[in-house]
């Protein structure tokens, strides 16, 4: 009787451990799609509501899996008998949790208590560059003042453009700071198709600054670096610079948009 009550809080025991690790890992899930945005950092916006869904799942089955067992450890104290027969023979129930499934438990307290950062300049300087879509055409510039450009836009007018529309135009670009190995840096945003491990790189490389720390993002402005032949594949993606100011992260730091018209700068024009 002894040894079939100690089979049982053994089993209760196990029953909860894997029920809690059901809900630590629904309830990590759910802090970083739910309760928050961070999950952006990893994954694109219409992965998000996919996340949801399977935290609430996990959180569900796991405490499905503690009622259970409540009510397992209900039954034998008040049955008093012996467990069910042993599956090796030997009067032992072995069954227990894959040890592969513990894995869950580190990354899922990380994003409980220290949700890991988006992904920045370590993996831009060691990244695949990502490929420019071909442009049929380019809408034409404003006129007057500072043009605000993503990364992509920018990279294709510089080699794609026939009509070399950046010649002597001053742009506005946002991204963040990867130094290189001789002192220079790049402006780089990254590109995912589903999730952070697709990454592919998009940068540009900056002239007449100093490198502000690593993964600082900036808004630069500029007019384009002489190298190569302006509109051509062989025209270097480069960035004469004359302003560099520190921003903020944008919320969505995977979608190279192009950084919103300065207040100052519209006033003044």
């Amino acid at each position: 009787m002894r040894a079939a009550t100690r089979e049982g809080a053994s089993a209760t025991v196990r029953d909860l451990l894997r029920s809690g690790l059901l809900l630590v890992t629904g309830t990590a899930v759910l802090r970083v799609s739910l309760v928050s945005d961070i999950c952006l950092r990893y994954v694109k916006p219409g992965m998000q509501p996919l996340l949801v869904a399977t935290g609430f799942t996990l959180v569900a089955a796991g405490l499905l899996g503690v009622h259970r067992a409540e009510q397992a450890a209900a039954h034998r104290r008040a049955a008093r008998q012996d467990p069910p027969p042993a599956r090796d023979g030997h009067g032992h129930d072995h069954e227990h949790t894959p040890r592969v499934a513990w894995l869950l438990l580190l990354p899922a307290l990380a994003l409980l208590l220290f949700a890991p950062p988006a992904l920045g300049s370590y993996t831009a300087s060691r990244d695949t560059a990502a490929p420019v879509e071909e442009y049929e055409e380019f809408a034409p510039l404003p006129r007057q003042g500072a043009v605000p450009l993503t990364l992509t836009e920018f990279t294709a007018r510089v080699r794609q453009d026939e009509e070399r529309s950046l010649a002597g135009r001053t742009v506005v670009m946002q991204g963040f700071v990867t130094p290189r190995a001789d002192g220079t840096w790049d402006l780089s945003r990254l590109l995912i198709a589903c999730c952070a491990a697709d990454a592919r790189t998009l940068t540009v490389t900056v002239h007449g600054a100093a490198a502000p720390p690593a993964d600082t993002w900036v808004r630069v402005t500029g007019a384009w670096h002489p190298g190569g032949t302006l509109g051509t594949a062989g025209a270097a993606v480069a960035l004469d610079v004359t302003e560099v100011v520190p921003t903020p992260e944008p919320p969505l730091p995977y979608l190279d948009r192009a950084p919103e018209p300065d207040p100052a700068e519209d006033a003044g024009a």
